[in-house]
Order: C-alpha cells, then structure tokens, then sequence
C-alpha cells in the first residue's frame, strides 16, 4: 500500500474510519511560515459531517492536533505531523459488512487485496473520513499559494442533470473563488439551488443517493510551471484526483466537448493585454504540452453518487459464499459533491505547490 504522495511536497496519510485517529504528515515544506490556524479549521469544517442537511449526521470536531513540524507559529522545516481523533464512531452499524460486500463499495476488492485483514468498519482506510488529513495539508497549501499570488476555489458544476454555469465562461475573480467557501453549495447561477436540493432531498427520502460534477478553478498560476509527459500538470493533478474516494472522471477545460471542434475553434488564441499574453479561449484548461500557459487551471470531475444507500441492493455472502441482499443502515451522505469541494481544492493545493517549489517561479522568503 502506498499513502505517499509527491516530489518536492512529500504527503502521507494513515489512519482508518472508526479507528482512534487519523493523520497526515508533510514533508518539505519552507521553514519560517506562520500557519493561521483559523483558516485551517475553517476548511477542515467545510468538509467535515453533519454540517448540515446535505451530509451525513455523523458529527466529528475535526480538530487537528499538530505533533511536530511547527514551533511558535511558524514552520521549521522539519516534516509536520498531525492526528485528527476520530469520536463519533458506530462500528456496530458495520458488523454485517464483515462478510455482506457492499456494492459500489470497496468491500470487495479490499477483501481479495489484503486477504480479509482490512479494517471493514465505516469502509476504514478506504472511507472518506480520510480525506480529513488532506484537507488539513491542503489548507496549509493553500496559505502558501495566496503568498505567490495563486487562489483555488470549486462550485457545484452539476446535480444528476442539473447543471450550473461554468467558469469557462464567466470572469472569474479571487473574491469570486473565495466566496464559495462559506456556501453549502456553492454555485454560479444560485437561482438552481432550490431544484438541486429538491433532488437530493427525494433521492434521500427513497433510501437512494445522487452523483454530480464539480469544477475547480487555479487562478494566478504563471506559465511555464509544470513537465512535458510523465511529470505534466494534467498527470500529476490527475494522479492525486483520482486518490480521492469516488471521482470517476476528469476533464481539462473543454474536455470530452474538445473532440467536437474544428482546430480553429479549439485553438486558444494569443493577444497582449498590456504587458500580460493571455488567450481569448481557454478550450485546453490553462495547459499546453504539460505546462501552463498562464491562463487559469480549469478541469471538471466526476463524482459517483455515495453507495452506501437504504434501498435493497443485492449483493454476496463472503463467508457462505452465497448471493444475498442488504440494506445499508447507519450514517451517509445522499450526495457527495458538496463536501468532496474542499477535497479537491485541497488535493489540488498540495499538487499546484508541489510543481511549483521544482519550477523556477516559487518564491521564497
């Protein structure tokens, strides 16, 4: 098992779902950073439960506790280390998922992976909960970047088939990303909201749950920052995209939609807006070759709808090897897009700063 990520930025993260603590260490960050703190916990509640009626009940403080790395408010270069205790845990809604795969679930496949000594309870290393750590990395990420002029911020591109705006096309600000931080969910034509919600509450009440998009914005990133091939933007994002539960797709600007046009539509063209190159189009998403192009990052993902569901599901018996059926009870989500926003913006934060402390363009203070 690897839960190392990361070149110049090492991140690795432990921990299981119902297990006393989860955590993360980060390795490589500058020495002498003054962390606030505030801002970390603010993005630590953004993605943790029973924040309201879209998540589940579950209620978790998601107070990180740094261990080593930080010592009168600064950074000191050393690798910083924090847990996160895990409290409001019901391992007894699980003991059926000892031997009930759940569908959709990686129940399964962990099983055969690790010859059934995972941890099963709230999915364990497999579970959401462990995007926690991440969050608190990518906080950290994320107040390094605003030093070097760069914001990351996300909305809620789509509900099933409800789809909101995007940032393809529309001007997007700094104060703009910001100001989805404080939504619970946060979209560009807010007149969807209501609709949105209706969904989410009928597929709910059902014992059923809904998928959706999400669209990620970098904004301020230089160009030339980033490799061709093996070390590209596209590959280094997409690799710790898809560490995180439940994405099953991902485009780059215009994406799958890219393939539909002619090249002179597809080609984003170069003009001066002062001393600044910029394109009128941004079709390929800030990237070209594997390196920015000084345009916004701009990519897409696919969010599966949450399996774990109250509907009968039909499913096998591990130890009787026979088929069965199941109902999942306890505490879940009916939709994931919301609280995985705060995920990706911090994913994304780890892999943008990563790239940019091996390009010529980090400064250091």
């Amino acid at each position: 098992m690897s839960g190392v990520f990361g070149n110049k930025l090492k991140v690795s993260i432990f921990g299981e779902s119902h297990g006393s603590a989860i955590g993360v260490t980060i390795d490589g960050l500058p020495p002498g950073h003054k962390i606030d703190m505030d801002k970390v916990l603010e993005e630590m509640k953004r993605r943790a439960p029973g924040q309201g009626a879209l998540t589940t009940p579950r209620k978790e403080k998601d107070q990180p506790e740094i261990l080593s790395g930080y010592f009168n408010d600064m950074t000191t270069g050393s690798p910083l280390a924090a847990i996160i205790r895990n409290s409001d845990t019901r391992s007894k809604d699980y003991g059926q998922m000892k031997k009930l795969m759940r569908p959709g679930q990686a129940d399964y496949p962990g099983y055969v992976r690790y010859d059934g000594f995972n941890d099963y309870r709230g999915s364990g290393h497999f579970s959401g909960r462990i995007t926690a750590p991440l969050v608190f990395a990518g906080a950290i990420a994320k107040q390094l970047l605003e030093k070097q002029g760069i914001t990351i911020g996300g909305h809620v591109k789509s509900v099933a088939k409800i789809q909101d705006d995007s940032f393809l096309n529309t001007e997007v600000t700094p104060e703009m990303l910001k100001s989805f931080a404080s939504k619970e969910l946060p979209l560009l034509n807010e007149s969807l909201e209501d609709e949105m919600r209706n969904l989410i509450r009928e597929a709910k009440a059902s014992g059923d749950s809904v998928g959706g998009t999400a669209e990620i914005c970098v904004l301020g990133i230089p160009a030339g920052v980033g490799n061709p091939f093996f070390d590209s933007v596209e590959s280094v994002l997409a690799h710790i995209l898809f560490s995180v539960p439940a994405i099953k797709g991902l485009e780059f600007g215009s994406g799958f939609g890219i393939a539909e046009m002619l090249g002179s539509e597809a080609n984003d063209s170069y003009y001066y807006d002062g001393d600044q190159i910029k394109t009128r189009t941004n079709h390929n998403g800030g990237i070209l070759g594997g390196i920015t192009d000084g345009m916004p990052i701009i990519y897409k993902v696919a969010i599966k709808p949450p399996a774990s569901i109250t509907k009968l599901q039909q499913t096998i018996n591990i130890e009787d090897k026979t088929d069965a059926e199941l109902s999942v009870e306890g505490r879940h989500d009916p939709i994931i897009v919301p609280r995985a926003i705060p995920v990706l913006e911090a994913v994304t934060a780890i892999a943008i700063l990563d790239l940019l402390m091996d390009s010529k363009f980090y400064k250091y203070d």
